[in-house]
């Protein structure tokens, strides 16, 4: 997984960068194939924002999430996006199980 982070009126410390690494790498084992994700951490008062894009096979994924703290916004996106993505996979997977048994014996 690739994952770009980006500070807007923040500074993106290294043990913030670790953290918002470790809790979007969760996401990768969802998926078999890679995903690239760009996040942006950004302060706006007393509000901190962090926000992702992820970029998977024919879709494009956008969460974001505002809290008190940055830790707590990155907590709550990695969520939204855990949520999201699940929902996402769950629409790829194909449900169908192939030929029925009433199909087969009508035409068989």
């Amino acid at each position: 997984m690739k994952l770009d982070i980006n500070g807007h009126q923040v500074e993106v410390t290294p043990a913030l960068r670790d953290y918002a690494q470790e809790k979007i790498g969760r996401l990768s084992k969802h998926f078999d194939h890679h995903l690239d994700a760009r996040m942006i951490l950004s302060v706006s008062k007393l509000d901190h924002k962090a926000e992702a894009t992820l970029h998977t096979t024919g879709k494009t994924l956008f969460a974001d999430a505002v809290a008190p703290d940055m830790y707590a916004a990155i907590d709550l996106l990695a969520d939204k996006l855990d949520r999201i993505v699940l929902k996402q996979k769950e629409k790829m997977t194909d449900h169908h199980r192939g030929d029925s048994q009433a199909r087969a014996e009508t035409f068989g």
